[in-house]
């Protein structure tokens, strides 16, 4: 099937727009990590911005979906996007004004989190709308590929502009993009109605409750929720433990973190373009259980035992290439089985359930490498099997703590695809 232009055409605005809008988004967040590192060197201070912004997706992701199906999905979009630029705009004064404190910041990110909990299930919907059913796998790996393209152009953009013109350009360039992306949506992009199947004006729990009801009954959808939870949970410990090791052991440093972070970026886009020419796999359950194996299985394990940058990045590269794969089956499945008009109550549910476990792992992570790995590795005499295994320098402990995340994810991705063993997802249009 050709990639036609003309069908995706408001699709491809939005899509481009907004995509140079969250890079703007993500040097602001990037940035104001360093500047709250040099300021205080304290790296909960840093890890709590993260919680701060997933926290809203916890509490409140059931009724902004709610919210989300009732209001209209174009203006629904532009409020957020406003809302959150306000707190950017925030940031800006009070940092120009030297009033700028870490409580500040954990407030407008949580601001920024709770305007992203009602603008992802509307964006969803709105995607939905826009792009053509046979697309569907195509345009997940061209969002595939524009979050890799972020991953890696952010903290390069983000730390030149940071060290050479200050926090202010970073965050003129952010609200310049927040406008391009607001204009095009505003006066550019349609955005067809939704079908309405149900009554809009029913009591808020109770449309919130039809979302939970809804993958109740739609066995496959909540398995795979559950199964991407503990993806997450593991996915966020080791997040935690990354720069802990590779900023301490014998040949790693700043450098070599930020090498690692760039293959991954770079192995995700590679991911992508692939997935956007492959023919839609004939199980895609299995390929979600299996990409989830080999990443985990990989990168985990070459991370533990390699000692040269050569090795971790590697593991980057095996851990991410088939994270699109992944991504891209979870993308039609979901769209394919959910109809639009639920599309907002089931997403933000799936957000509460899928997302929980990113802060927990965040902290779970942090907690274990400094006060469980890494004592217990400094407690190794010269000659036992750990220090053998892993050596004795600072680091050894967040090394081994990926030897215990590797056979993890492992184990977990077996147990789903056991359990999901059964079940097969057959697309309804042939791509």
């Amino acid at each position: 099937m050709k990639f036609h232009m003309k069908p995706l055409k408001n699709y491809l605005l939005l899509f481009g727009t907004q995509s140079l809008s969250t890079l703007g988004s993500g040097m602001t967040n990037f940035a104001l990590i360093l500047w709250l590192y040099q300021k205080n060197g304290s790296a909960l201070e840093t890890a709590l911005l993260s919680v701060c912004s997933y926290a809203p997706y916890v509490l409140m992701s059931i009724f902004a979906g709610a919210l989300s199906d009732r209001w209209d999905k174009k203006r629904t979009l532009l409020c957020c996007d406003v809302l959150a630029a306000l707190g950017t705009v925030g940031v800006l004064v009070l940092l120009k004004t030297d009033r700028l404190l870490p409580r500040h910041l954990y407030l407008i990110n949580a601001l920024n989190g709770l305007m992203n909990t009602v603008q992802q299930p509307a964006g969803e919907v709105v995607s939905t709308l826009l792009i053509p059913q046979e697309y569907y796998q195509k345009t997940a790996g061209l969002r595939s590929f524009a979050n890799s393209l972020n991953t890696i152009l952010t903290p390069i953009f983000a730390g030149a502009l940071f060290a050479f013109a200050g926090m202010d350009s970073v965050i003129a360039v952010d609200l310049a993009t927040f406008l391009l992306a607001f204009l095009v949506l505003l006066f550019f992009v349609k955005v067809p109605p939704v079908p309405k199947k149900e009554e809009g004006r029913e009591p808020l729990f109770r449309a919130a409750a039809k979302g939970l009801q809804w993958l109740k009954e739609h066995a496959l959808i909540l398995k795979l929720i559950i199964f991407l939870a503990f993806v997450n949970l593991i996915a966020s410990c080791f997040n935690a433990a990354l720069p802990a090791m590779l900023l301490s052991r014998k040949g790693g440093n700043e450098t070599v973190l930020g090498l690692v972070n760039t293959f991954a970026g770079i192995a995700t886009m590679a991911g992508s373009i692939l997935v956007t020419f492959f023919p839609a796999p004939k199980n895609r359950v299995r390929v979600i259980c299996l990409t989830i194996m080999l990443s985990f299985g990989t990168e985990n394990f070459l991370l533990a035992f390699g000692r040269t940058p050569f090795v971790w990045c590697l593991g980057s590269v095996l851990g991410w290439i088939g994270i699109p794969l992944m991504n891209a089956s979870l993308d039609v499945i979901f769209r394919n089985t959910i109809p639009p008009h639920m599309q907002g109550r089931v997403y933000a549910c799936r957000n509460t359930l899928q997302f929980f476990t990113i802060p927990v792992g965040y902290l779970l992570g942090g907690t274990l490498v400094d006060h469980v790995f890494e004592p217990l590795m400094a407690g190794q005499k010269a000659g036992s099997l750990l220090v053998g295994l892993f050596g004795s320098e600072k680091g050894t402990g967040a090394a081994l703590f990926f030897l215990v995340l590797a056979v993890a994810g492992s184990v977990m991705a077996l147990s789903f695809l056991w359990i999901l063993r059964k079940e097969r997802w057959t697309d309804p249009v042939t791509q």
